[in-house]
């Protein structure tokens, strides 16, 4: 990736992803002081932390809440998780109540670049750090970016998507169903999977532009109406995401043809891995929060003790945001391809749960692949 060095570390074992409820995602009421240290407690500082949704992925509530949750325990700091719901004036409400209440350290989840821009300047006007986390916000000056590859992350689903058609791969019809045009990350899952398809130039792509919004059904509609220009030429789908390929296999299951068109994804979902195991999802791109999490939960408490050096020292790339111009300091994870053989390595992970992905209709699935 242009963006920088990666940074690299080997995943980590951590307490399983929590199941929670959907009123429990939007409410503040789940957000609380998550970690018990020996530190005394007026010296322990804490760490305001805003998702976006739970909605657009299941990753935001079932994976990263209790990730970020574990990690700042560990480090010996509070913090204060809480979600907007997908609500852009929410999302302004909670980042008030938090610079008020006066947290060490900010990191947001945008739900576009403007309402979390806005956030991130208020921190910074009133002298509060802050990591625009997992996407970057254009313009919004966070201090610090922690992330993955994402360009890679598209990379692995060019390259997923041509081992998924094999032989049938040269001059092959492909279709892109992006994600949501006002999030950063989606522009740069595009460039990975268009420069990769492009340079192997074994695919034909048929239409690149169409968008799902991290939607099942907006993804469904826009991919049947790909389906009733294109009809068989269609050999192959590019999805940027778990939760947008649901939708486009239901639309390719009415016509017949789940399973053989393959489909991509991303996010290591339960029901993408369910799919995957099923045959009907090629692959998804595996994107551990656990690595995520630690690296923010470092960067966090050296901007908490005001130790900028090591803050610095711990970003070893950077990213170009396009609206001002500058490099962002950037903490870049590895992602990872996921298919039927290597699904087993996001339950070993302790990503995902056997007994959520083993239910009585993929069981034999799961012991063919050996996911138990």
């Amino acid at each position: 990736m242009s963006s920088g060095r990666k940074w690299r570390v080997l995943p980590i074992v951590t307490a399983t992803a929590l199941a929670l409820t959907l009123a429990a995602c939007g409410s503040s009421s789940n957000s609380g002081s998550s970690g018990s240290s020996t530190t005394s407690s007026a010296a322990v500082k804490t760490v305001g932390v805003i998702l976006p949704d739970a909605t657009t992925s299941p990753r935001w509530e079932a994976n990263d809440r209790p990730s970020l949750t574990k990690a700042f325990t560990d480090a010996g700091l509070k913090s204060d998780i809480q979600n907007a719901g997908g609500d852009k004036a929410k999302f302004g409400t909670i980042c008030d109540a938090m610079i008020n209440e006066g947290v060490a350290v900010i990191m947001i989840v945008n739900l576009d670049s403007d309402s979390g821009g806005a956030c991130l300047k208020k921190a910074a006007a009133a002298g509060i750090q802050s990591i625009d986390y997992d996407r970057l916000t254009l313009g919004g000056g966070a201090s610090y970016y922690v992330s993955f590859d994402n360009v890679k992350v598209g990379g692995l689903m060019g390259t997923g998507l041509e081992q998924c058609l094999g032989a049938k791969a040269q001059g092959a019809g492909v279709v892109y169903i992006n994600g949501d045009p006002t999030d950063n990350n989606a522009s740069l899952f595009k460039k990975g999977y268009d420069d990769q398809l492009k340079a192997d130039a074994k695919v034909k792509i048929l239409s690149s532009d169409k968008s799902g919004f991290w939607d099942a059904k907006k993804a469904g509609v826009a991919f049947d109406g790909l389906y009733t220009q294109f009809g068989s030429k269609i050999q192959g789908v590019i999805s940027a995401n778990d939760t947008m390929a649901g939708g486009i296999i239901a639309s390719l299951k009415r016509n017949g043809l789940a399973g053989k068109v393959p489909v991509t994804g991303q996010d290591a979902s339960v029901e993408g891995l369910q799919r995957i195991l099923a045959g009907s999802q090629c692959m998804t791109v595996y994107k551990n929060t656990n690595l995520e999490a630690e690296a923010a939960s470092k960067l966090a408490i050296d901007l908490t003790k005001g130790d900028k050096a090591s803050a610095d020292a711990l970003a070893t790339g950077s990213v170009k945001d396009t609206v001002t111009g500058k490099d962002v300091k950037s903490v870049l994870a590895t992602p990872q391809a996921i298919f039927q053989d290597s699904v087993k390595t996001v339950i070993s992970d302790g990503f995902q749960k056997a007994s959520d992905i083993c239910t009585a209709e993929f069981a034999a699935a799961c012991t063919k692949f050996g996911v138990s």
